[in-house]
């Protein structure tokens, strides 16, 4: 027995040798990071790589790969694949295709510190951004077209040898992502580390993007810096979205974990708009309480519409669809019927209340005239049909709670008395008022015009490390002029603009509201659902207050017409969310500002 075990000792220790002394070139396509690996295709068998769909245009002359295809209807293709394993696709009427565009984004899971109104340091477990960080910290979504990801990534004022600089920072031109070199995504596995450890945002980074997109996010796992104990996997949960399998949807139980050193690649085709959100699944109510949360919204085709188009005829079917022969005539159905083409052509948004009692978009119950502005790029929150949900303003909105006891011991020793979890600080968009506002200034401790940041209003936090990263890069200050809309455009008088509140609740905690008063709030959607009835009447409901609990997304439309210029407030009636831990007037509330 001594003999055996002396054996398998032996060569176990002659195995390890071998293993550590093996060629470089056997992981050379690791560059020694582990199992990074960052992907974003410029054509797919959806997407084939057309200028309309992000699979071409160049670092100069990148404009056909930062559009969105006009919709159309839907168009038919016929694939063939030659000998060498290329794709061809040709108009025939055998492939449907909605159209849409390629996106991708990368994250890494990690730790981060975070600054609260009362100047308090808090230590997170956070997804930070990968690509995208010129747009993140600007308060922009940092999905991007193939043709941005892909560019080499060169901002910062100390971008050394390819290693970009942690900070970030100086993006003076975030509208020319692919000059400055601001939002391509982060691939070699020494800048994945040097820019994603301590890097971590509440929320986490903002992901967004359209409806028949195809989306790729990578999510690399840099480990938590502070508990090197720890060896944490995270998932990205996209919560509530009709993911078509759930191998991509974060459930440990159900797919697989990443673990530090190694990145994942979640595949998304977007069927349905609205508001989402998204969150770590490892320990939900540990991950989601340390600040593992994001927002997430899907634009609606009805935005892609040419101009002049009418939006019911869209919605209910009347489209003749690209490709079709020529003299093809397609009338408009009585309502319930899907014989025709258009979007009820589209099994995954089509809606017919005698088959499908939970369809996502009812058609409306008449056509209004509604059509889309000649000069198109109107928004829209859902494939509303009769243009009852056009806005000109996005404004995300997340809505969390920290426990800074919880926190501490986080970042100290584990476990969690979860049992003793109580919220001291309500953020929205990580922030408390008056930070939630964001103007230079107002940043708690830190009164200096750097923090927030003077362009940017992003809000940054000194780490253990001494370097100040961007934390908190989203205010929730709400802009609106009285007389600047969409609407005025077209000749209405009188008119105003319209914001979008992208409400989305994961506090772990409490139920949570907000009230907005002087401003009516217009409640369009609930839970990424359009708020209409199968029969198709509109089911909009005007308030100055709203309640949602974790897990619940709202759409809600502010329209400053009529509105007196000045300043209004939207806050929470709760008034022990009213604080920044034992400061008063604080928590949830951020100001709307009317302009004339």
């Amino acid at each position: 027995m001594v003999a055996a075990k002396m054996f398998y000792r032996f060569w176990l220790i002659t195995l390890l040798l071998c293993l550590a002394t093996l060629p470089a070139s056997a992981q050379a396509g690791y560059q020694g990071g582990g199992s990074f690996r960052v992907q974003c295709p410029t054509a797919t068998l959806l997407h084939p790589g057309t200028t309309a769909t992000g699979g071409a245009g160049t670092a100069v002359n990148p404009t056909p790969a930062s559009s969105e295809a006009p919709y159309t209807g839907p168009v038919y293709r016929t694939v063939t694949k030659d000998p060498t394993g290329v794709y061809t696709y040709t108009p025939a009427l055998t492939f449907l295709d909605h159209g849409g565009a390629i996106k991708c984004q990368e994250i890494s899971g990690g730790d981060g510190m975070m600054t609260e109104a009362d100047g308090n340091q808090t230590f997170m477990f956070s997804f930070g951004p990968l690509s995208g960080l010129g747009a993140i910290q600007n308060g922009l979504p940092g999905t991007e077209f193939p043709v941005v990801f892909n560019q080499l990534y060169t901002a910062g004022p100390n971008f050394v040898s390819g290693q970009p600089n942690p900070l970030y920072d100086n993006i003076t031109n975030p509208s020319d992502p692919v000059a400055a070199g601001a939002n391509a995504a982060m691939s070699d596995p020494a800048a994945i580390m040097n820019t994603g450890v301590l890097n971590g945002n509440i929320p986490a980074p903002l992901i967004a993007f359209d409806e028949d997109d195809e989306f790729l996010l990578n999510l690399s796992n840099v480990g938590m810096i502070m508990r090197p104990d720890l060896f944490e996997q995270h998932t990205v949960h996209f919560h509530g979205y009709p993911n078509a399998s759930s191998f991509y949807d974060g459930v440990p139980d159900a797919t697989i974990a990443i673990n530090i050193g190694g990145t994942f690649t979640y595949y998304y085709v977007a069927p349905d708009a609205g508001t989402y959100f998204w969150h770590c699944h490892i320990t939900p109510p540990e991950h989601l309480q340390m600040g593992m949360v994001g927002q997430l919204y899907v634009r609606p085709r009805q935005n892609r519409l040419p101009g002049g188009t009418n939006l019911f005829h869209s919605l209910a079917g009347c489209m003749v669809p690209t490709g079709s022969p020529a003299g093809t005539v397609v009338k408009c159905p009585a309502r319930g019927d899907n014989s025709v083409l258009g979007q009820q052509s589209d099994l995954r948004t089509s809606c017919d209340p005698a088959s499908d009692i939970l369809c996502s978009v009812p058609i409306p119950v008449r056509d209004t005239g509604a059509t889309q502005p000649v000069s198109g790029g109107a928004k829209y929150v859902y494939n509303d049909g009769d243009g009852s949900t056009a806005y000109d303003i996005d404004v995300p909105l997340q809505i969390h709670g920290f426990d800074p006891n919880f926190h501490f011991v986080g970042m100290t020793f584990n476990p969690e008395g979860f049992a003793d979890m109580k919220d001291k600080y309500f953020l929205l968009n990580g922030r408390s008022y008056p930070d939630t506002i964001g103007i230079p200034g107002y940043a708690g401790l830190a009164t200096t015009v750097s923090n927030p940041d003077p362009v940017t209003h992003a809000i940054s936090t000194n780490d253990t490390d001494s370097i100040s990263r961007f934390s908190q890069p989203l205010p929730s200050l709400i802009t609106l002029s009285a007389s600047g809309g969409h609407a005025c455009a077209a000749g209405v008088s009188p008119c105003g603009q319209r914001a979008v509140l992208r409400i989305a609740d994961l506090d772990v905690q409490e139920y949570q509201t907000l009230s907005s008063i002087g401003i009516p709030m217009l409640l369009v959607g609930f839970n990424a659902k359009i708020l209409r009835d199968q029969a198709g009447n509109n089911l909009y409901i005007k308030t100055n207050s709203i309640t949602l609990g974790g897990g619940e997304s709202l759409d809600v439309i502010l329209d400053s017409t009529g509105i007196a210029p000045g300043t209004y407030f939207l806050y929470t009636p709760q008034l022990d969310h009213l604080s920044n831990d034992a400061e008063n007037f604080g928590g949830l509330m951020t100001e709307v500002v009317v302009t004339p």
